[in-house]
Parts: structure tokens; sequence; C-alpha cells
């Protein structure tokens, strides 16, 4: 095993981060690594843990989706007055409504971006702010709280996948959402190993007229995904009103940093063509870490952004440094074969 090449690879470099920053943490605060605080960050892994899958498959096409928190919103607070106005109080149906609008959602940015090709920022930006325009203007700030209108959806507030007597007393819940994105996680991760479509993702990442020449069919490709983003997003939402037990329209605004911070980390290129799920996975757990973790070192959270923002850079950086460092020590390995 080549260890230089182990140890620059990107998830490496995170794992390790997260490694130093835990002891870090936990050596200011042994609270840390309680297994109640364990299970409450994998709690706040959940959403955007399921939001950053459908922003890795954006980045590794070579596009870019911020609208994915204005499309969970309006999924989910349009879930809960159907389900209002209509008496359906199903989970299943929920779920599926949710992802219903999310994939309607998602295709207004297909249509806008795999059929008129309009750059991906700006379509995305512009449903952003569609989207919760509409919200504002129809809805204002009104919260609907799940147990006034939904009792059988309210019972998964409570629903625990694992509980766990802790060993200072009382009980670590792990709350049951995170099999949802335990599924997710694994639907995505052989989408991009084992599909064409994730082949054809990759493809157009790394050159878009070359993946047009070798015969795959990226209209197609991208009004898929943008699709299949709006239903993932769609999911993320009625799973963020559930955690939170209401539905509130404008509770996930500003979430797209932290998604995209995430991702980016976790070695996803912003220019496409790269980017895996375990890298991702990574770097949601070390977004999460310092979301939740930063009070434990009497950090105040004024400091999240700023921390998050040198992140975004950084995860930016290193990548592009790593390729500079390569051509250099390959031209160098050219120099000494031709003397």
């Amino acid at each position: 095993m080549n260890w230089k090449s182990f140890f620059a690879r990107q998830e490496v470099i995170l794992a390790i981060a997260i490694i130093v920053l835990s002891l870090l943490i936990g050596l200011s605060n042994p609270a840390f690594f309680s297994l109640p605080n364990v299970f409450r960050i994998l709690r706040s892994t959940i959403v955007i843990g399921i939001f950053s899958m459908g922003v890795l498959m954006v980045l590794v096409s070579g596009g870019i989706d911020v609208s994915f928190p204005a499309i969970a919103a309006f999924s989910m607070y349009a879930t809960i007055l159907i389900i209002s106005d209509t008496g359906i109080d199903s989970i299943p149906f929920a779920f599926a409504v949710s992802a219903a609008v999310g994939v309607g959602l998602g295709l207004i940015n297909s249509v806008l971006i795999a059929v008129f090709r309009l750059p991906t920022l700006i379509v995305t930006l512009g449903t952003l702010s569609l989207v919760r325009g509409v919200l504002l203007f129809y809805v204002g700030s009104r919260r609907i709280r799940i147990s006034e209108v939904a009792p059988n959806l309210s019972e998964m507030t409570r629903a625990n996948l694992l509980s766990v007597q802790a060993p200072g007393g009382g009980v670590a819940n792990l709350h049951i959402t995170f099999a949802i994105l335990v599924v997710i996680v694994i639907v995505v991760w052989f989408i991009l190993r084992y599909t064409m479509f994730g082949r054809a993702l990759y493809a157009m990442g790394g050159d878009r007229e070359a993946a047009k020449r070798v015969g795959f069919r990226v209209v197609r490709t991208q009004f898929v995904l943008y699709a299949l983003v709006g239903l993932i997003a769609g999911i993320a939402g009625m799973v963020h009103c559930i955690l939170s037990r209401e539905a509130d329209p404008f509770s996930i605004v500003g979430i797209e940093l932290d998604v995209i911070a995430a991702v980016v980390l976790g070695g996803a290129s912003i220019m496409g063509g790269r980017g895996t799920v375990i890298g991702t996975l990574l770097g949601v757990l070390l977004i999460t870490i310092i979301s939740s973790s930063l009070l434990l070192v009497g950090i105040s959270s004024e400091w999240q952004r700023f921390v998050i923002g040198a992140l975004i850079i950084i995860g930016t950086a290193i990548p592009v440094l790593q390729a500079k460092w390569n051509q250099r020590r390959l031209q160098v390995v050219m120099q000494e074969q031709s003397t």
C-alpha cells in the first residue's frame, strides 16, 4: 500500500480531523463522549445527511443546487395542509405526498436546466426565491403543530430506532428517522457506483461534451437528476417536520450553507466529476460536530457561520492544492526520466 497516497485522500484527512476534534472537545468537556450526546449528534446529522445525498449527485454532475431547502419546506408544509384538509392521517401517505410535491418542484429545475440549458446556480437561486416568496405570501410565518392535525404522524415523533440505558442514568434514544437516512445513503451509493445513471453523472461532471460523444444522454440525465433531488428534498422536509414536531415554513432557511460545506469538505468538486458518499458522510459528521459542540467548549454560537464558511474555503482549496502538488510531482518524475 502507498501510505502517502492513502493519507492524502480526502476521506482519510476528514476522518483524522474528526478524531482530533472529538478528542479536543472531549478533553474540554467529557460529556461529549456520553452516549446521549453521541445519539444527539447522530440525530442532528439526519436532515443534513439526507440533503447532502442530493447535493452530492448535483455536484458530481458539474452543477449546483441551492433550492433544496425551499423545496423541502414547501413540500413539508403542503403535506401537512393536505392531511389537515383530507383527514388522511397516515405516515406512508405523508411521505408519499411530500416526495411527490418535491418531485414536482424539482421538475421546474429540470425543465429550465436540462431543456433550456440555463445555468444551474441561477436557476436554483431563482426557484429558491420563488418558492420562498410563495410561502411568505400565502402562509406567512404560521406554524402548524403535527399533534393538532395528524395524531398518527405525531406518534412517529416519539418513535425510536434504538434505546439504550445510559451509564450515568437515563435512556439514550436514536430516532427512527435515522433509518431513513441509512436507506437513502445506500440507494445513492448504489446509484453512483453501479448504475449507468451514476456513470453519466461522473462523465458529465468531467466533460459534458465528451459525455455526449461517448453516448450518455445528458439532457435526460439532468432531467431525472433534478427531479430526484426534489424527491430527496421532499423526504428530508417531512423528516425535519417529524423531528421538530411542527410544520414551520422557514425553519430550514440557511441550511444550504451547512449542506454544501459538508459535501465540499467530503471531497466533491465544485467543478464536477468527483465525490463519494463516504466522504460526504464524513463531511456531514464534521459539520454537525462543529455546529452542535461549540457551546460545549464555551465558544459562542455566533462563530458557527464563520467556522463553516472557513471550512468551505478550506474544503475547496485542498483538492486544488492536491492537484497542483500531484502535477508538480509528475513533472519532476518526467524530468528525471528524460535525464
